[in-house]
């Protein structure tokens, strides 16, 4: 597959998993999906928006996300928001995150896992599709 179909992937898989979240957010007031799909898919989301721009050739980037998520989440350790003055910015409040808790990181390393499958995936079905094609 060409790089720009990648994007173009990648890109509605954001879109398509973005906009689940939200409906989670606006919907969903439950004590499972809300608080535990939400954030494995929080990474996904990431994941997807960082994949149009870098389509290939990034292995760790499932690490990457997870380590990013985490720091974040440990913003809200120290209450970044409060800090920085946006507290009363419902915006910032939910983007950032108030509340530290730590299955949040336990969700985000589930969601990373997944997609490091997903990587292992893709990348083996590359490799024999290539074999396939004699390109390699």
């Amino acid at each position: 597959m060409d790089v720009r179909k990648k994007r173009q992937g990648y890109f509605v898989t954001t879109v398509l998993l973005f906009g689940v979240e939200v409906l989670i957010a606006l919907f969903v007031h439950d004590t499972f999906v809300r608080p535990y799909v939400g954030d494995v898919l929080v990474v996904m989301v990431i994941y997807a928006f960082v994949r149009i721009f870098v389509p290939e050739k990034m292995r760790l980037l499932p690490l990457y996300v997870f380590l990013f998520a985490s720091c974040v989440e440990g913003l809200q350790a120290v209450h970044i928001v409060e800090r920085l003055g946006l507290s009363g910015n419902r915006f910032f409040s939910v983007l950032i995150g108030a509340t530290f808790d730590f299955k949040d990181i336990i969700c985000y390393a589930v969601g990373c896992v997944l997609l490091g499958g997903y990587e292992i995936l893709n990348r083996k079905m590359t490799e024999r599709e290539e074999r396939h094609h004699g390109i390699l």
